[in-house]
């Protein structure tokens, strides 16, 4: 089994994180507001992973939200941009969407022109999508949106740090998938 920090150490280091150079070790700061969440969850992986991306889920909902789109529309834009025309029953399991939920995001896109849907050739049952013109300069503005909203959410870790972060988080992910798979 493996050993995770000890609700000790988390108070620990987060009363030393709370320490300003005016108040010093054991200054003004409480232990409650030191330690707002309950150290034995902070000691969690899960718990954590689960609320930082939170923080950088709301980030995102907010940043792409002031384009009028909801956070499903510009991962189809954007999946969309990464592989070019997919069936659109692949598109859902590419992003992990329940293949009905993925029409709806589709039909609001499409209607404003962003993607296109059109009957496969090579078989007529399926549909492909694909941007358009203005779907690709959309998508285009909001990864930069997007990539200001990470570098916020981030602003805490150095770019090594968040080069870390990211490695092990799709190290995590890419082993979820291979399970699935």
């Amino acid at each position: 089994m493996m050993s995770f920090l000890r609700p000790a150490t988390i108070f620990r280091y987060r009363e030393r994180m709370s320490e300003t150079p005016e108040s010093g070790p054991g200054g003004t700061v409480g232990r409650a507001e030191a330690a707002p969440r309950p150290p034995s969850l902070l000691a969690l992986p899960s718990y954590l992973a689960g609320h930082a991306a939170r923080i950088g889920h709301d980030a995102l909902v907010e940043a792409v939200g002031q384009h009028g789109l909801r956070l499903p529309h510009f991962a189809a834009l954007t999946a969309l941009s990464d592989f070019g025309p997919l069936p659109q029953h692949v598109l859902a399991d590419r992003l992990g969407f329940q293949r009905s939920h993925l029409g709806s995001y589709l039909d609001a896109i499409e209607e404003r022109g962003l993607v296109r849907r059109t009957r496969d050739r090579a078989d007529r049952r399926r549909q492909l999508v694909e941007l358009t013109d203005e779907g690709v300069a959309l998508q285009r503005r909001l990864w930069l949106v997007a990539e200001q909203s990470q570098d916020s959410f981030l602003a805490c870790f150095t770019q090594e740090e968040r080069e870390t972060l990211t490695t092990l988080l799709l190290r995590l992910v890419d082993a979820d998938d291979r399970t699935r798979a």
